[in-house]
């Protein structure tokens, strides 16, 4: 029996659960949904490939939240003390085994699910596939972490932002246009945004633990800054396509997110002398993407409805 903290008495799956990280699940479920709507405009819904898509996605997504808790716990990089939102490992006892156990269990899940979106439209997707499985499993596993350099940022936005939603899109389309990709640059920076508001909270432990991540580069008020500039350009790029009639009018409603943006670049500015902040801007971060995506899938459904 795994020993739990008796002044916190929560169950193995609920911890398990709160590892996956519930609330950034929506990194995966957005694009999905985006590319999937963006993707009537061209094609008729294969709703299957789509379910298979979004259950993939969400696999892929949790097993590498759950490889980032076991080799942070394995490399002394999570404490009792840390301020991270796993914990179950050093703080409520769960047993290492089993945290990866799970992840791999996922991978395989996710593998086989992968399988049958190949056989339904393109073999290729193996391969992608397997490379965006490596992507997961290297972010904090292997000999050179891609956590613990200045890129997690760039993979992060990459795969889950650009490359989720061009999945979902050629899912259904069996092509790639510069009008999908167009589309989607804007989500993928917001999604590597995510990454470093998690990068920029953990500056402190991540320098302790030898990491070398963006914001530690840049030093904390550079690395905020940065932030900024990355919801700046998401927010222009978006009304440049507008302006450029690349995509409809409606997609304008993303602007209705910006005072998510400011609310994320005051708490994290606070957060210097507020550590109490740095939870809320975490989580305005997370919003802003969240709202972005809904809103640009919103606008885009509402033009196809038109």
């Amino acid at each position: 029996m795994t020993a739990i903290d008796s002044t916190l008495p929560i169950s193995r799956g609920k911890l398990m659960w709160q590892m996956t990280r519930p609330h950034t699940l929506t990194a995966t479920f957005v694009p999905v949904v985006l590319g999937t709507v963006m993707a009537l405009f061209d094609s008729s819904i294969h709703w299957g490939l789509f379910i298979a898509m979004m259950a993939a996605g969400l696999c892929l997504q949790i097993a590498t939240n759950l490889f980032n808790e076991y080799y942070d716990f394995k490399k002394g990089l999570d404490t009792a003390d840390s301020v991270g939102i796993g914990g179950g490992i050093v703080r409520h006892g769960l047993k290492p085994g089993m945290v990866l156990a799970v992840a791999l269990i996922l991978y395989l899940l996710a593998g086989f699910i992968g399988i049958y979106i190949a056989a339904s439209t393109s073999y290729w997707l193996i391969a992608i596939g397997v490379v965006g499985m490596a992507v997961g499993y290297l972010y904090t596993g292997g000999p050179l972490p891609i956590a613990y350099t200045p890129f997690g940022e760039v993979f992060a936005g990459v795969f889950m932002g650009i490359g989720f939603i061009l999945i979902a899109y050629y899912l259904q389309t069996l092509e790639v246009t510069t009008w999908a990709l167009l589309l989607s640059i804007p989500f993928g920076i917001l999604v590597g945004a995510i990454n470093m508001s998690n990068n920029i909270r953990d500056i402190k432990e991540d320098t302790i633990g030898g990491r070398k991540t963006l914001p530690i580069l840049l030093g904390r008020e550079k690395a905020i800054t940065g932030l900024a500039v990355a919801f700046v350009i998401s927010y222009a790029w978006i009304v440049g396509l507008v302006v450029l009639q690349i995509v409809t009018p409606w997609a304008l409603l993303v602007l209705l997110a910006v005072p998510k943006s400011i609310t994320a670049i005051k708490s994290f500015r606070l957060g210097k002398t507020k550590p109490q902040m740095m939870g809320p801007a975490m989580k305005s971060t997370a919003l802003t993407n969240t709202f972005v995506g809904v809103l640009l899938t919103i606008g885009l459904f509402i033009e196809w409805l038109l």
